[in-house]
């Protein structure tokens, strides 16, 4: 399998991962179909990795003429089956619930190629498992891209038993080509980043719940003190408070009573207070910018 190959990648849901998916692979001189029943969430997606090119170019770190490419490279469909049929890769990004995902994957892969690799973005569920309602589990794997997916680097590829390495190894190579620098993990909960992740950012939590800084200090002792770029609770934000609870409640189950989800996380996702999406977390925001 040659990545060099892949012309044409499809991506599910248009939400902030999978718009961001959607750019960062346009970019890599790839077409993409971006998928949504939606058809005004496909032109909101659009408007918004413009908005987000158009910054690149302001500040002077994409070209025009980048732009222009990435633009056209990208379509979208409310119609599953003309989305997949002749993608390479099919890059799954929608909510973060299993029963979903798989009936999803199902559908895909009745209408897909017999060689093209399916990917689940997931940041926590289990990769195994969404592999069994696959006919062919061996051409299954994840790829967890992080938020702002043009401008985080890392990718974790996660593998099942299943998967062969040659699969592994294509994976890697599609990921060095969007400019990512990939890890591999082996499916088990939390993978790598998010279970470490998790355990910081809600004992960030748990900190601003007890009185014990302001979650602006608190970044900075990650920021200043580790060297973090960017502090736990402002990148709670980034995801969602939501994700994130989502996330902590289904470690808190498979691994440890460490991830149970601090009370604080509860109101603020009861409330609304979702985090950049919403316009206030544990920051208020304007745009992309905290104020």
């Amino acid at each position: 399998m040659n990545v060099t190959k892949i012309e044409r990648v499809a991506v599910i849901g248009t939400g902030t991962m999978g718009r961001g998916i959607a750019q960062v692979v346009a970019m890599a001189g790839m077409d993409v179909l971006l998928f949504d029943t939606n058809n005004d969430a496909i032109s909101a997606a659009f408007d918004e990795i413009n908005v987000t090119l158009e910054k690149g170019v302001s500040l002077g770190k994409v070209s025009a003429d980048v732009k222009k490419n990435t633009l056209e490279r990208l379509s979208g469909t409310n119609t599953l089956s003309h989305a997949v049929c002749d993608a390479q890769v099919i890059i799954e990004a929608i909510p973060e619930i299993m029963a979903l995902k798989q009936g999803l994957f199902a559908d895909i892969e009745s209408l897909c190629s017999e060689t093209t690799l399916l990917a689940t973005n997931t940041s926590s569920l289990s990769v195994t498992e969404l592999a069994q309602h696959c006919s062919d589990s061996s051409r299954f794997i994840g790829l967890h891209f992080f938020n702002p997916v043009h401008l985080m680097r890392l990718l974790e590829v996660i593998h099942h038993e299943h998967v062969p390495q040659s699969v592994i190894n294509y994976a890697v190579a599609f990921g060095k080509r969007l400019g990512k620098n990939p890890i591999v993990v082996r499916d088990a909960p939390g993978f790598a980043s998010t279970r470490l992740g998790v355990v910081i950012g809600l004992e960030a939590i748990r900190m601003v719940e007890e009185g014990v800084a302001s979650p602006r200090d608190i970044d900075k002792a990650m920021t200043l003190g580790y060297g973090h770029k960017t502090g736990p609770l402002e990148v709670t934000d980034l995801i969602g408070l939501d994700v994130r609870l989502d996330i902590a409640t289904y470690l808190s189950k498979s691994i440890s009573k460490a991830s149970d989800p601090p009370q604080l996380l509860r109101q603020k996702v009861s409330e609304g207070k979702l985090g950049q999406k919403t316009g206030e977390g544990f920051y208020v925001w304007r745009g992309d910018t905290v104020i």
